[in-house]
C-alpha cells in the first residue's frame, strides 16, 4: 500500500530525529520515566474530566453547569477534528519510523502521531482556565508542560506533533471563548 504521508513529514522526521532520540533517551532514568508516564496518564482524560466536573464548585451552579457543557462540547469538537487530521495525514510515530533508535516507553493507542491530542487538550484547557479561573494556572501550566514533554520523552511524538497539537488546542479554546455566552455573563457579574 502506498503511503499517504505528506513529503514534508519525511523532511521533518529527519530534522527532528536527533532531538527526539535524545529526549526519549533520558527515559532510561527511572524517576524521570515514571514522571513522564504519570503526566501522560493524567493527559489521557482524568485530569480534564475532573476539571470539567469541578466547574460548578469553582463558578457556582449556574455558570459552572454552562461551562461544563461548553468545555465538554469544545473537547468533543477538538477530538473530532484531531482524529480527522490524524487519519488523513498518517505520520508514523517516531518509534515506528526509526525502529530501535527511539524507544517507545508507553503503549501507543494508534499508529499515527500528528498532531498530539494530549498536548491539544492540555493547551486548550489551560487557555480556557486562563480566562475562567486563572488562579488554577500555577498548578495546571506545569502539568500541561509535562504532558507535552512526556509525549516526546516517551517516544510517541515528534516535537512538531506537540507544537501542532498546542496550536490546535489554543485555536479551539479561542473559538470557545469567541462563541461563549457564559463569558458575557461572567464579565457582567464580575465586580
Amino acid at each position: 500500500m502506498r503511503s499517504r504521508t505528506p513529503q514534508v513529514f519525511d523532511r521533518l522526521d529527519m530534522i527532528e530525529w536527533h532531538l527526539c532520540q535524545r529526549m526519549a533517551g533520558l527515559s532510561i532514568h527511572q524517576p524521570w520515566l515514571m514522571t513522564l508516564k504519570m503526566a501522560s496518564k493524567a493527559g489521557d482524560w482524568p485530569l480534564w474530566v475532573a476539571l470539567i466536573l469541578a466547574q460548578p464548585a469553582i463558578h457556582g451552579r449556574d455558570i459552572g453547569l454552562r461551562l461544563m457543557l461548553e468545555y465538554t462540547l469544545t473537547a468533543l469538537a477538538a477530538i473530532a477534528v484531531y482524529k480527522l487530521v490524524k487519519t488523513r495525514l498518517c505520520r508514523e510515530r517516531p518509534f515506528i519510523t526509526f525502529g530501535g533508535s527511539i524507544t517507545c516507553s508507553e503503549p501507543a493507542r494508534d499508529r499515527y502521531s500528528f498532531p498530539s491530542g494530549h498536548t491539544m487538550h492540555a493547551v486548550m484547557f489551560c487557555a480556557l482556565v486562563a480566562t475562567h479561573a486563572p488562579a488554577l494556572l500555577p498548578w495546571l501550566v506545569p502539568i500541561a508542560m509535562l504532558i507535552a514533554i512526556s509525549r516526546v520523552g516517551l517516544g510517541l511524538h515528534y516535537i512538531s506533533d506537540v507544537l501542532a497539537g498546542a496550536l490546535l488546542g489554543y485555536g479551539f479554546a479561542q473559538l470557545n471563548l469567541a462563541l461563549s455566552p457564559v463569558q458575557e455573563i461572567i464579565n457582567i457579574t464580575a465586580p
